[in-house]
């Protein structure tokens, strides 16, 4: 027999007053920590500390929540304690309502403070010169492939990779009028231009597309004009007043970004092992036959699985390329360290881009 539902509500407010206890009790804890932590001068965010506890967390967990629903629910309890040592400052692509953004709430949670940029650029600027703590960029698409920007801006920079998330993307098309009659002009940015080229052509064909710098700044400006509209995401809509005139019009139903977090090594080193990490490489080597084959052999000879190789012109006018490698481990293992050891020796530029944990 079902129970009253009066009841149930009544069980459900004493439970979240324990949880409610049971959290400032956690958030106490943390402040303890956190004076530790400052007495040691050790860094307040520690990247492989909470995948292990997410990790640790779902592991254990008997249901009927599922493992996503944890990882979400600690990362925002992780995010709001680490606000009471020292909320991040974290710079992304905005304005407001990019998946930039929400890639960045995604990995740090909510309680953090926003520093939204108008380009990639600005973003390594803003970590670089300590207007943020962080940065969040976008590095690969499983569709469009590398965000060459990003890869080329890493190259040079003095920011390391300390972290990734994976974000399952959904393009609508935003305008005012709820609507696709009368579009004249859609604006996005040029991967999300990219990734919706199918949709656009059937539906939309012989409308102009127009490349801006943030898939939200093209609904900002969709905004002003009923004639125009945005690909861009359901929250960039709510910002700025849109409706969804179609929506999920990208080509691949699964459609994914992958984006890097970086900082300077002295805000944060690298993460240590966390049971399932990877490292992030760009190497060059002589222009000879067989030397891409060879710098693949260490890490067959050492049993170290890649699971990236991208190729970038290195600009030099004599077709040398520059190859991005993401490989399993960590340095800390000795395999690991014997293969980057022996890839290193076969390199004329060998770069370590960041070591960090991965997360699904």
């Amino acid at each position: 027999m079902a129970r009253d539902l009066g009841v149930l509500r009544t069980e459900i407010d004493a439970v979240d007053k324990e949880l409610l206890g049971i959290l400032n009790r956690r958030a106490a804890l943390a402040n303890e920590v956190g004076e530790i932590k400052r007495a040691e001068g050790s860094p307040v965010f520690r990247p492989e500390r909470e995948a292990q506890v997410i990790n640790g967390l779902q592991a254990a967990n008997p249901g009927p929540l599922k493992d996503g629903n944890v990882a979400t629910i600690w990362r925002e309890i992780m995010s709001a304690c680490r606000a009471l040592e020292a909320p991040q400052r974290v710079a992304y692509l905005g304005p407001a309502g990019t998946f930039s953004e929400q890639a960045a709430v995604q990995f740090f949670g909510s309680s953090i403070e926003h520093v939204p940029c108008v380009n990639f650029d600005e973003v390594f600027h803003a970590a670089t010169a300590g207007t943020a703590d962080f940065g969040v960029v976008p590095v690969e698409n499983n569709s469009e492939g590398v965000v060459t920007r990003s890869l080329d801006l890493l190259l040079n920079s003095p920011l390391h990779i300390v972290g990734e998330i994976s974000l399952l993307v959904r393009h609508h098309l935003l305008r005012l009028a709820n609507s696709t009659a009368g579009i004249e002009v859609v604006l996005a940015h040029p991967q999300a231009l990219a990734q919706c080229q199918g949709w656009l052509n059937k539906h939309l064909p012989g409308i102009e597309r127009r490349a801006v710098t943030s898939n939200a700044e093209g609904a900002r400006l969709a905004a002003r004009n009923p004639a125009w509209a945005a690909i861009a995401s359901e929250r960039a809509g709510s910002e700025f007043g849109l409706h969804v005139a179609a929506h999920a019009i990208q080509d691949d139903a699964f459609n994914r970004t992958r984006f890097a977090i970086v900082c300077l090594p002295q805000v944060l080193e690298a993460p240590q092992a966390s049971g399932r990490d990877c490292v992030s490489l760009v190497v060059s080597v002589p222009n000879r036959p067989g030397a891409v084959h060879d710098i693949l052999v260490p890490l067959k000879q050492h049993g170290v699985s890649m699971t990236r190789f991208e190729s970038r012109p290195a600009r030099s006018g004599q077709w040398e390329y520059y190859f991005y490698i993401d490989v399993q481990g960590h340095p800390s293992q000795p395999h690991v360290a014997a293969a980057l050891a022996d890839l290193q020796s076969l390199c004329a530029f060998y770069k370590v881009l960041g070591t960090y944990p991965v997360t699904d």
